[in-house]
């Protein structure tokens, strides 16, 4: 059976992956999309919209309105919805991934995990949330159904239960549309490291060896790579072997992915994602596949187009994830519109150009960046040059932070686990100083009056040219032109740098424009990001201390808690929940007690 159309069930840089793939194949590629998003349609050769990506009953009425012969869910959304995959089948279309029963017991982590146990693989303590023993913090409360860290929430102290409990339920509501939860043993200094497979409906199932996904924030990874550094081979042949087995347990069909926790010798199931990853180029360029094209074959009734032992793993693959957030704020995300967008000469997964908008209705990923090298050192070498000349300007984004992860010496000698960047703020989530190339090169865009070397006709000495940053601070730069240290623009008002992937903005003090730096107040507690209030937790007249929960704003599918700055007293709740709120609107005032 040949598949003569597809209807990819998602946006962004993924939807136009997986139309690319179809015409790559010559099949017809059909592109879904809500208004106002509609980046990834120019990949597609027939478009329709539909009222939200959540909605199966309008993706299935999409597909069959456009004559699509099977629909491919991408990641995220509806891509490990069993209900979803059953009502396509049942709809006489395609699904390209596993049925829809083995979504429901693979797909769901507590399901998964009864089957990693009769398979004998080793999985953590799970507890009920009612009866957790006070010394078995920490705990890692997560959400059965759905992935990318979505839900997931470490807990330390028995009194930070029962608050992490509601926030993953909400969290977990709000993505998967299922608030079911595990409460299980948090393993401390464990690596994520998991297994690539993928079978076929004619009995075969092999791995495409593992990833290294440890460098996390919030549980959400950050930096992937191929394959994992210094796993013990034991180890690996093991989680391999039993990745393998658990889809020949329950007859897996697709592309899925195999995660474990690793520690030491030790390796834990944590789950099985029923869908293509994220990461997965960071696979296909160490294994010479196309991942994508594999799901189309296999869902057309195809084999597998390798066996086992003609599946090889040769260089290293790196990838980092180009987020609109901002690091050096605790990864708030971003939203606005690119002015200029700078993309490497290495392998690029987006569709952000100039002039897209970026809004907070959707995850925060714009992009993914891959490397690669003939081994790990020569891979890190290739993926910092490629940040090097990647620049989002107009955009506040995670750029340079992810240059410096990458160049950090922790990452290169392979010592990055889950728990690393919570634990090592002070290195790498510092905000950096603004470097002197970035100084001088602005200076040589805003002054271009200036001329050739700097000099004003009869000048026997340098000018000074003067410039402001985006914190007020004035530089002066006397000398030759500088040479470009990174992607650089001006407007004639403002130049933007980027130097080693961190952006910088300057303008001229002519004296009319000065940078506006806005403070709010000690006592006022204002929205860090466009979004949605979706909990709010106290009233006026209550007391609080200092790092009490006040409410919780949304935004990207992401929750971030208010809290009191200070103890004292509520005299202000500015919000209400189901609001939209504008970033930095004033939501609580805690009046702090007089001295």
């Amino acid at each position: 059976m040949a598949l003569e159309s597809v209807l990819v069930a998602n946006r962004g840089e993924i939807a136009a992956r997986v139309l690319r793939a179809c015409r790559e194949l010559g099949i017809r590629g059909i592109a879904v999309h809500v208004a106002g998003d509609t980046a990834h349609l120019s990949h597609a050769d027939d478009v329709i919209e539909i009222p939200s990506h959540l909605d199966g009953a309008a993706i299935v009425a999409a597909a069959q309105a456009t004559g699509a012969a099977a629909i491919h869910p991408g990641y995220g959304f509806l891509s490990e919805n069993a209900p979803f995959a059953r009502a396509v089948a049942d709809a006489g279309l395609v699904f390209v991934g596993p049925d829809a029963d083995v979504i429901e017991l693979m797909g769901r982590k507590d399901r998964a995990r009864e089957v990693a146990e009769r398979a004998g693989v080793p999985v953590t303590p799970r507890f009920d949330p009612e009866s957790v023993p006070a010394d078995a913090y920490p705990m890692l409360v997560k959400a059965a159904a759905g992935g990318g860290g979505k839900g997931m929430h470490v807990v330390r102290r028995a009194e930070d239960l029962e608050s992490a409990l509601a926030t993953a339920a909400r969290e977990a509501r709000s993505s998967f549309g299922d608030d079911t939860l595990l409460v299980e043993s948090y393993v401390e200094g464990g690596r994520h490291v998991e297994v690539q497979v993928f079978g076929d409906r004619h009995g075969h199932v092999v791995h495409l060896f593992e990833r290294d996904c440890s460098a996390q924030r919030r549980h959400q990874k950050v930096v992937e790579e191929a394959p994992a550094p210094g796993l013990d081979p034991e180890v690996r042949d093991r989680i391999l072997a039993a990745a393998v087995d658990l889809c020949r347990e329950v007859g897996y069909v697709g592309a899925g992915t195999v995660e474990y926790l690793v520690k030491g010798r030790d390796a834990y199931f944590l789950e099985m994602n029923t869908r293509l990853q994220v990461e997965h180029p960071v696979t296909e360029e160490v294994t010479a596949t196309d991942l994508v094209h594999w799901q189309l074959a296999v869902a057309a009734g195809e084999p597998l187009p390798l066996a086992q032992d003609e599946v090889t793993c040769t260089g290293h693959a790196i990838e980092v994830r180009v987020y609109a957030e901002d690091p050096y704020a605790g990864f708030l995300p971003q939203a606005g519109v690119v002015r200029e967008a700078w993309w490497p000469d290495a392998r690029v997964e987006t569709v952000v150009e100039d002039g897209t908008r970026v809004t907070s209705s959707f995850d925060p990923m714009l992009a993914k960046v891959v490397a690669t090298g003939e081994d790990r050192d020569a891979a890190i070498a290739a993926m910092t040059e490629a940040l090097d000349e990647t620049a989002l300007f107009g955009l506040t984004t995670n750029t340079g932070f992810l240059r410096r992860l990458v160049d950090s010496a922790d990452f290169r000698e392979g010592r990055v686990d889950t728990g690393y960047l919570d634990a090592h703020p002070d290195d790498l989530l510092a905000a950096p100083p603004v470097p002197r190339a970035a100084v001088e090169y602005a200076a040589t865009m805003l002054w271009p009056e200036a001329g050739d070397g700097w000099r004003l006709a009869g000048d026997a000495a340098p000018v000074v040219l003067p410039v402001v940053d985006e914190a007020g601070e004035r530089h002066e730069v006397a000398g030759s032109t500088a040479f470009p240290p990174g992607p650089g623009t001006t407007d004639g008002v403002r130049a933007w740098v980027a130097v080693e992937g961190q952006p910088w903005v300057f303008e001229r003090p002519d004296g009319t424009r000065r940078p506006r730096v806005l403070h709010a107040g000690d006592a006022e507690v204002t929205a860090p990001m466009p979004g949605t209030v979706i909990a709010v937790e106290v009233t006026e007249g209550q007391q609080v201390v200092a790092g009490d929960r006040l409410g919780a704003v949304e935004a990207m599918k992401m929750e971030l808690a208010l809290v009191a700055p200070h103890d004292g007293v509520v005299t202000q709740v500015a919000a209400s929940a189901g609001a939209q709120v504008k970033m930095g609107e004033l939501l609580f005032h805690v009046e702090a007690p007089e001295d």
